[in-house]
């Protein structure tokens, strides 16, 4: 019988099937997809009706004696053919047809949920959304300027916009040492050119943002680590590197940092601008989480601006697809050759992008988008701290993603295993790493595309992993 538990004919309702709890056994597929056939009967035949609550993942794991992900398959599964709906804080239901097709199609979703890539939340509210589109419509009237090439650096109101958003960080930024370039890493890989050749060292976290390896690869600079704790790079460690290895610049991500969301707090960020003037070695601070940080500790490039590049990319604070940075440096007298490198690099960032995003800046767009994004960033974050185990995971509440330290048993091959099984996605600690072995460690972001119930499905899986023996995980049938 497909719907073994059911009540009646007339179908089961509200809250009667948490006793369901089918026969797989007729259905000869692997288990998962057993429970989704068992389910797709059960709904045709009127046996479980429309707003029919189900059982938890948990329970019906244990009744039918299956892996927790294998029952997480299902209801995934399930949930892609529109047979059931997560609610956020209540549980999973059978879905209603009827009102499925009243509601507008939705973009597909690269499954149930993707934790590798880190995006900020996406913005749900119609309003919003609606603000940010027109935008799209009033740059229209001037397409054909924006079609055309346009002096490296942006125009003057792009500068005004581009300093009044670095206000908001306190950043006093003057002109002619401001730039604004097609994104983070362009910004960056302009940076570390202009800063050192090849062979010469660039200090960095032991474990950091990975694009910053990538980009010193490319240049033919080594990249060396420093210890780190909660707090950041180690000031004293970095004074000893300076000494024994003459590093010309040292690269940051102080804020919300990828991937263990630490903050360097200001004490250690005057140790460390300390021994960097002392030994005149540069600063490339990558600020990107800034502006969705409500109190942010000062930058470096306003306690050192003589010495410091500063990056502050919008993609992390509104969307990635906008490539654009603002790049500031320590002096009029940097700025000059470094924006002749990016020029013949990059020719210009994209006018439309740069045109959107001064059009944001200046009607306030901008600062509506960062405040949902951090809205919604404390919402998911409270959703991580209702369900993954108490000690398992650290995060700022500010940020949407998060470091997960595996417990003992754990590898984070076997783990990022575990959650591809169950249709997620979690980036293990190895591209952070610099130099030595990686932590058995991984990151997830909780932004991007999917919706809280999404996250919280995907949260409840990684719970249950994190909270059982990887033993119990090693077979998905």
């Amino acid at each position: 019988m497909a719907g073994a538990g059911r009540a009646g004919q007339d179908g089961v309702a509200n809250g009667a099937a948490q006793a369901w709890a089918p026969d797989l056994k007729r259905w000869g597929r692997p288990r998962y997809l057993a429970i989704v056939e068992a389910l797709s009967e059960d709904i045709r035949t009127g046996r479980l009706l429309p707003g029919t609550r189900l059982p938890t993942q948990r329970a019906l794991a244990e009744v039918l004696a299956l892996n927790f992900t294998t029952v997480s398959r299902g209801y995934v599964e399930a949930q892609k053919r529109g047979l059931i709906e997560g609610r956020v804080g209540q549980g999973t239901f059978v879905a209603d047809p009827s009102s499925r097709s009243a509601r507008p199609a939705e973009a597909p979703r690269p499954g149930p949920v993707d934790f590798t890539m880190n995006l900020p939340p996406e913005p749900d509210q119609p309003a919003l959304q609606a603000r940010m589109q027109a935008s799209f419509a009033e740059l229209s009237g001037s397409l054909a300027n924006l079609l055309r090439y346009q002096g490296f650096g942006g125009t003057e109101e792009d500068r005004d916009a581009a300093t009044r958003w670095l206000a908001g960080r306190g950043i006093a930024s003057q002109r002619e040492r401001l730039l604004i370039c097609p994104g983070a890493h362009s910004a960056l890989f302009g940076v570390l050119g202009q800063v050192a050749r090849p062979g010469d060292v660039v200090c960095a976290e032991r474990i950091t943002y990975p694009g910053i390896r990538a980009l010193a690869a490319h240049l033919g600079l080594r990249l060396v680590d420093l210890p780190m704790d909660q707090h950041g790079v180690d000031p004293d460690a970095f004074a000893a590197a300076c000494t024994r290895i003459a590093p010309k610049a040292i690269y940051l991500n102080p804020l919300l940092q990828n991937p263990t969301t630490a903050t360097i707090p200001r004490s250690r960020r005057e140790a460390i601008v300390a021994v960097a003037r002392r030994y005149a070695v540069a600063i490339i601070e990558d600020d990107a989480y800034a502006q969705i940080c409500p109190a942010p500790p000062p930058s470096f490039a306003t306690l050192a601006p003589e010495i410091t590049y500063y990056v502050a990319g919008l993609a992390k604070s509104l969307g990635a697809g906008l490539r654009l940075a603002f790049l500031v440096a320590p002096s009029a007298r940097a700025a000059l050759p470094l924006g002749g490198a990016l020029r013949a690099m990059t020719v210009m960032a994209s006018p439309i992008a740069t045109a959107l995003a001064t059009r944001w800046i200046t009607d306030g767009t901008a600062e509506a988008i960062v405040q949902f994004v951090r809205a919604e960033s404390a919402a998911r974050q409270r959703l991580a701290a209702s369900l993954l185990p108490a000690g398992s995971y650290v995060a700022d509440p500010h940020g949407f993603h998060a470091w997960i330290r595996l417990p003992e048993g754990w590898t984070r091959s076997a783990f990022a295993s575990q959650g591809r099984a169950a249709g997620l996605g979690v980036v293990a600690s190895d591209p952070f790493c610099v130099a030595g072995t990686p932590p058995e460690a991984v990151r997830l972001c909780l932004g991007g595309p999917s919706t809280r119930a999404q996250i919280s499905h995907g949260l409840e899986v990684l719970a249950h992993a994190l909270e059982g023996s990887p033993a119990l995980a090693s077979t998905y049938i």
